[in-house]
């Protein structure tokens, strides 16, 4: 495979790949005069649109009845406000609130709070959409390293990525790492844990990293190809802290997350305050919530700190669709004010065979995730893993290596 690349580590924030560290709260008076707009489906008849909005305006500010308001800073700079209220295309009725942004607080939890936090209990609404105003944008922070630093990270400047799992849950640390060594012998680009690997006692988590870091550096030494290993954090947030310094002091060069296991705020520090290098999210449990894949994926989780987003992709074992995938990853990619871009990971059980339609849909900018397709037969893993490889490899259009 030709010579060793040269990989860039990152024991601290290297300032050509991430923003320095702690980002500044912003609440000037100009952010207080901005509104956070968000978009509801309300599964309600047109006739009972109108009230419910002004409801929810209120449920998610003040939540008092609209007599009980006698203050004037409250009723003028507090309170919600509907925008607008029009029949949605799939059927119910689509409301716009305003928000006024100081509301937020400017804190993570808060500003899900203000978005949908009562409002999440009444079974009839969904959250399909938000506009953040600059002001949030700018304290959120987004990606501190984005598509480019973890490209750095990988070292290959463009083209679409291989990705693939560690797994099943049971394997030992040594099995896994064994396991993840075949994956690098073949060329992939990023072994992630298995997002179902915690702190077991079957599988510590100290040692089943160092055993795949080492397994992976080993066959660098023999192939010149530096596979990056991204272990999962996973637990309370004093749990994933601790594994994240771990990890980091092993030599771990990218971290994963599932931000609704761990909670959005957790998450948010984990990418903002506490990572020393690009984090990938994991969607497991995003379904038990009424946000909008679009949003959750798409808008959240890179506004939060993802440097990469797992996401289901339309021809996987799950039900999704076309629609949504596309506009996941135009989210996830497109211009955000200030905001670093987030790589598309679409995943959630894709076919070898399928491997080439997938990049037609996602071009260069994403990374393919199949997991359990490559081990479908145990006694061809690496030859499999290969035809995922040169598959990919075949539509990168030059200038792989950095």
């Amino acid at each position: 495979m030709g010579g060793r690349r040269e990989i860039h580590g990152f024991g601290e924030v290297a300032p050509d790949l991430g923003r320095s560290r702690p980002r500044r709260r912003f609440a000037t008076v100009p952010a207080l005069m901005e509104m956070l707009r968000v978009q509801y489906l309300l599964h309600v008849d047109a006739t009972e649109a109108e009230a419910r909005a002004e409801t929810i305006a209120r449920e998610q500010t003040v939540e008092v009845p609209r007599s009980a308001i006698a203050d004037t800073f409250v009723e003028n700079e507090i309170l919600g406000r509907v925008e607008e209220v029009t029949a949605d295309p799939q059927g119910g009725q689509r409301a716009v609130l305003a928000f006024p942004a100081a509301t937020t607080a400017f804190d993570p939890s808060q500003l899900l709070n203000v978005m949908f936090g009562n409002t999440s209990m009444h079974s009839d609404v969904e959250c399909v959409d938000v506009d953040f105003p600059p002001s949030l944008l700018l304290s959120m922070g987004g990606p501190r390293f984005g598509i480019g630093g973890l490209r750095r990270c990988v070292g290959v400047r463009e083209g679409p990525l291989t990705c693939t799992a560690a797994k099943p849950m049971g394997l030992s640390p040594d099995a896994l790492a064994d396991l993840a060594a075949t994956f690098a012998r073949a060329g992939i680009d990023v072994v992630k844990d298995d997002h179902g690997l915690a702190d077991h006692a079957f599988c510590p988590f100290e040692p089943r990293v160092k055993a795949c870091l080492e397994a992976l550096e080993r066959v660098a030494d023999e192939t010149g190809h530096l596979a990056l290993y991204v272990p999962n954090l996973n637990g309370s947030p004093d749990t994933v802290f601790r594994q994240l310094e771990v990890a980091q002091r092993l030599g771990a060069r990218a971290v994963m997350a599932s931000p609704m296991l761990i909670g959005l705020p957790v998450f948010w520090e984990l990418c903002q305050q506490r990572a020393s290098v690009p984090v990938l999210a994991h969607p497991a449990f995003s379904g038990s919530i009424r946000i909008a894949p679009e949003l959750l994926f798409g808008k959240l989780y890179r506004l939060f700190g993802a440097d990469a987003v797992i996401f289901l992709h339309h021809q996987s074992r799950f039900p999704v669709s076309e629609e949504s995938c596309r506009t996941t990853a135009e989210r996830l990619t497109g211009k955000w004010g200030d905001i670093e871009t987030s790589l598309p990971v679409p995943a959630g059980g894709i076919e070898l065979d399928t491997v080439a339609d997938v990049l037609g849909f996602y071009g260069d900018e994403a990374m393919l995730l199949v997991g359990g397709s490559l081990q479908r037969d145990p006694s061809a893993v690496f030859e499999r893993s290969r035809e995922f490889v040169e598959t990919v490899h075949a539509a990168r259009t030059g200038g792989e290596h950095w």
